[in-house]
């Protein structure tokens, strides 16, 4: 029987019903409009609020992941599409664990909509670039209590094939050396396989609407100019700001190694959106790492 990571916020951060949750997940999904692609899509951003408050701006990333798997189901790729995906999902760590990078102790994750099965092999290999790389790994630990991977969950388990398995990396360093030595062993270890790379993180934090915005517009500029080290700059200058500044860093890292070329913002929205309330809000992004063909 496989060990499995309870989901501590399936209820609350999430609908808790299965069947709900598809709707809104799929509702999600089919209300994003996005713009035309052009190139492999290697991976996206995505928000971790609540899905109330930013699963309209998930939305986005998501469904480019569900039509390029469309896609790929009617072209050529069709053979490499059925070799099962790794999909790498990095995001930070908001509580007070010592450890830099991390990872879960347990075989899968639960979500109302079934399990999602852990990649022992790819996360076996991770650590071991990692300790090459830096001269540490990954520290599993059990039960969690991190929201910023698990919200992402039911996305994927909607818009990708099933069979997919996880590869769960949250990161509570914010040191670019640390997260481009993770960006570079997630490449080594993705290169050749089937993969899609997840990065989660929030934008600005509780700023009044004009202010989040201007913060904002900052740091996704430097995403889409596909400058992680950039990233850093800006919010050690205090001038953006992101939750998830390491894992998303890192992602970008790991896209620039496996040959991504462009990225695109898809969506930008705050809290304040959803309720109203702009004296203090917080900030959510989309956006999808784009190879060219």
């Amino acid at each position: 029987m496989l060990d499995v990571r309870p989901s501590p916020i399936a209820g609350t951060w999430y609908e808790g019903d299965s069947k709900m949750l598809a709707r809104v997940v799929d509702e999600y999904l089919d209300e994003a409009q996005l713009p035309d692609l052009s190139g492999e899509v290697i991976g996206v951003i995505a928000p971790h609020a609540g899905h109330r408050y930013s699963g309209a701006v998930a939305g986005y990333a998501f469904a480019t992941l569900r039509r390029a798997e469309r896609r790929d189901e009617r072209s050529e790729e069709r053979r490499r599409s059925a070799v099962t995906k790794i999909v790498a999902v990095i995001a930070p760590m908001h509580h007070p664990y010592a450890q830099p990078l991390i990872t879960s102790a347990h075989d899968a994750y639960s979500t109302p909509l079934g399990d999602v099965p852990i990649d022992k092999d790819a996360l076996h290999e991770l650590d071991e670039a990692l300790k090459s790389e830096l001269g540490f790994g990954l520290s599993p630990v059990s039960n969690d209590p991190e929201h910023s991977l698990e919200i992402e969950l039911p996305f994927l388990q909607r818009a990708l094939k099933p069979k997919w398995k996880l590869l769960p990396v949250m990161v509570r360093a914010q040191e670019p050396r640390i997260c481009e030595a993770l960006g570079k062993a997630l490449a080594k270890v993705l290169r050749d396989k089937n993969f899609t790379l997840v990065a989660s993180t929030d934008l600005s934090h509780f700023y009044n609407h004009k202010t989040a915005l201007t913060y904002d517009r900052a740091m996704l500029n430097e995403i889409e100019s596909f400058n992680p080290k950039g990233a850093f700059d800006l919010e050690r200058a205090g001038k953006g700001f992101a939750c998830g500044l390491g894992a998303f860093t890192a992602v970008l890292w790991a896209s620039r190694e496996l040959g991504a070329d462009k990225v695109k913002v898809l969506r930008h929205a705050t809290s304040g959106d959803v309720t109203g309330d702009y004296s203090s809000v917080v900030g959510y992004g989309a956006a999808v790492v784009l190879k060219g063909r």
